[in-house]
Formats: C-alpha cells, sequence, structure tokens
C-alpha cells in the first residue's frame, strides 16, 4: 500500500492553483469538473509520477471550521520537504510569501513555517 493522493482544504480553488503553481513551483497534474467544483490534483515538478497534492475544496462546513481552528492555533496543514530550507525561504519571500516563522533548527531538522492564503499555514523542512 502506497500514498497516492493527498488532500488540502483551501478556500479558492482557483487562487490555491495560482499559488500552489506560480508561487511555489508545483505542476498540475488534472483540473477536471466535478460538480460546481473541480479536482485539481498537483505534483512535486521532480516526481510528476509521485504521490499528488488534491486542492480540496472547503465547502463543508467541518472543513471550514477544521481548516480555520487549525490554522488559528498555529498548526500546518501539511509539509513539504525541501533540498535547503534557507534558500526556499528566500525564494518564497521573493515572491511575496508570509512567514509565521523563519527557519528554525528542531533537532537534525530545520523547519519554517507560511500562510499559502488560501487558508492554511505549510511547514517546509529540510532533514
Amino acid at each position: 500500500m502506497k500514498i497516492i493522493v493527498s488532500s488540502i482544504f483551501v478556500q479558492d480553488q482557483d487562487k490555491a492553483l495560482e499559488f500552489y503553481t506560480e508561487t511555489l513551483g508545483f505542476i498540475k497534474k488534472h483540473d477536471v469538473p466535478v460538480g460546481k467544483f473541480r479536482w485539481i490534483a498537483l505534483v512535486s515538478p521532480d516526481k510528476q509520477d509521485g504521490t499528488e497534492l488534491l486542492l480540496e475544496p472547503n465547502d463543508h462546513p467541518a472543513a471550514k471550521e477544521y481548516q480555520m481552528k487549525i490554522s488559528a492555533d498555529g498548526i500546518p496543514a501539511t509539509m513539504f520537504g525541501v533540498e535547503d530550507i534557507h534558500k526556499e525561504y528566500q525564494r518564497l519571500l521573493e515572491k511575496g510569501v508570509k512567514f509565521t516563522m523563519k527557519p528554525t533548527k528542531m533537532g537534525e531538522n530545520t523547519i519554517a513555517v507560511f500562510d499559502d492564503t488560501c487558508g492554511n499555514l505549510i511547514q517546509i523542512i529540510q532533514k
């Protein structure tokens, strides 16, 4: 068994698609209409056959509440790995990304947290 899709709730699928592709650099793999929403799945540019990130609309009241509460408590919705966290931090700052935590050493890892503009905090990690 393996993970093939992981979801993240977003407030606006179009805004999320723009942020996750143009700012973060993910590649759109699927964009299929499903009722009033879309099945939008992204992949890493260096692993296009890898795990897909689904931009899931937070239309359900429980999804909205979950997203709002974890964000308010400073809990990241997901984590992405990076090769050089300081380089990635600088690249994202230059693109206007707002960080809630600068790169911080935590044991053998370094993490940073940013706002994805779609209702989530996202953690990046360099192992």
